[in-house]
């Protein structure tokens, strides 16, 4: 009798546990072996990688491993009004996180500076507190039962004070 390999499995089945890295698909494997690794160990030694005072201001984004059109990249996103400390720090960043990893990974660092400033929304409390009552109001009324009606009352007030 022949053996006959199964083409989607990619390793033998064996009784008991797997490992973690067997259960990932293919394309997440790929992914995770070029650039999760170093961006991942980014993100964790970042205090150590630009200090404590850009620690506050900055965090890595996205890196762009190297390939034949471009060389390996990591982009920064910046508090606005920043950008010329982090821009005086480019080569100590560039060095420290080189020294790092112990060979070249980051060649070039590309700044993107945001807004730390937050919206806030205010909600028409006046428009949702009728919603309940309009749309429902016909409908509380039509029922008989005088205990269900009650409680669906209550059931709007509850509402109403949220």
């Amino acid at each position: 009798m022949q053996f006959k390999n199964n083409t989607k499995h990619r390793n033998i089945t064996v009784q008991g546990l797997r490992s973690f890295k067997d259960t990932l698909p293919k394309k997440v494997k790929k992914i995770i072996n070029k650039k999760g690794h170093i961006y991942s160990e980014t993100l964790n030694n970042w205090r150590y990688i630009v200090g404590e005072v850009l620690f506050k201001v900055c965090y890595p984004k996205i890196f762009k491993n190297s390939n034949r059109f471009g060389v390996s990249t990591l982009v920064i996103m910046v508090k606005r009004g920043h950008e010329v400390d982090l821009e005086y720090s480019k080569k100590k960043i560039l060095d420290n996180m080189n020294s790092f990893f112990g060979y070249t990974v980051v060649e070039k660092l590309k700044f993107i500076s945001f807004d730390n400033g937050q919206k806030i929304y205010v909600k028409n409390d006046n428009h949702q507190k009728n919603v309940v009552i309009n749309k429902y109001q016909d409908k509380i009324k039509n029922i008989k039962n005088d205990k269900i009606k009650q409680s669906l009352i209550e059931l709007t007030k509850v509402f109403k004070r949220r």
